[in-house]
């Protein structure tokens, strides 16, 4: 029996659930039960009758996971895999920063830790930061948003507001450049280039589309161009090119590999479920208050 078939028999004997993120290796994508962004996996799973979720993603993603469903089991893969943008801001910071403006409300990305959820007043992803601002907070509200500066301008830009920023940013989407998008343009000048709104602003200015890995998704599917420049982390193309079988994709660069999102593989996959091992523990305290922060952002859904 074959690595992929002992996962598929552990899963059904365990009535475990499989996610994976659009970023993971090919092999753990085509191992899913759902592929998608951090927010909606967990969403998906937190409605299945399952009674244990395998997240394949970094740990952020596995935390909300068992917020929002904290009676199931929820595994980590690899419980080292982290995200070098969440941690670029503990919930001490956070909390100094609102001593230093009492009257300000916090929006944190989802890309954030549970104890850092805990501190905000709400919760937002790369696809809906833009429609949370509108419509959770008033025009004269004072709002920190953290940790990412590059979609707190790319929100700022679309929404007018101005926002206290923290200066975290992911360090693959940020190192995707002007020369980058001049190459790929000069490349195939007859694709669309989208990226995601982690680029920074001079990225951004130069894109035909800036989306979340699901807005790409959708994006592409709709469209009828041919061919596609995609900016983000390259793990994203193999997920478009299966879901767009005749269409064309090229990495705005080719560098962009996340190695957190990497660590994922079919081996430590299949001996999570074996041992239940990266099991995903929070203080109840925490999970409270975190979760208060997300299920605020839903009611905008």
């Amino acid at each position: 029996m074959n690595l992929v078939e002992r996962i598929r028999e552990l899963k059904k004997q365990k009535r475990a659930v499989i996610l994976a993120h659009n970023y993971q290796l090919p092999e753990i994508q085509d191992a899913a039960d759902y592929l998608g962004d951090s927010l909606g996996l967990s969403i998906k799973a937190s409605e299945t009758d399952a009674d244990i979720i395998v997240f394949c993603g970094v740990k952020f993603m596995a935390q909300t996971a068992k917020m929002l469903s904290p009676d199931k089991l929820v595994l980590l893969p690899d419980i080292d895999a982290g995200c070098p943008m969440a941690d670029m801001i503990t919930a001490s910071e956070l909390e100094t920063l609102k001593f230093t403006h009492p009257d300000a409300k916090v929006l944190c990305y989802v890309n954030t830790s549970a104890e850092v959820k805990a501190y905000s007043d709400i919760c937002c992803t790369s696809a809906n930061s833009v429609k949370i601002v509108r419509k959770a907070f008033l025009k004269e509200d004072e709002v920190i948003f953290v940790p990412d500066k590059n979609l707190a301008l790319y929100t700022k830009r679309e929404t007018g507001r101005d926002f206290i920023i923290w200066d975290g940013y992911c360090p693959i989407h940020a190192d995707i450049t002007e020369e980058n998008v001049e190459r790929a343009r000069r490349e195939h000048p007859d694709a669309d280039l989208i990226v995601h709104p982690e680029c920074s602003p001079e990225v951004i200015d130069l894109a035909d589309g800036v989306y979340s890995t699901s807005g790409m998704s959708r994006y592409v599917k709709e469209s009828d161009k041919e061919s596609f420049i995609i900016g983000t982390e390259v793990g994203m193309l193999y997920r478009l090119k299966e879901d767009n079988p005749q269409k064309e994709f090229y990495p705005l660069s080719e560098k962009a590999v996340c190695l957190d999102m990497k660590k994922i593989t079919l081996e430590r996959l299949l001996s999570s479920l074996e041992d239940e091992s990266g099991s995903i523990e929070l203080e109840v305290e925490i999970v409270e208050r975190a979760k208060g922060s997300i299920d605020r952002m839903l009611k905008y859904r």
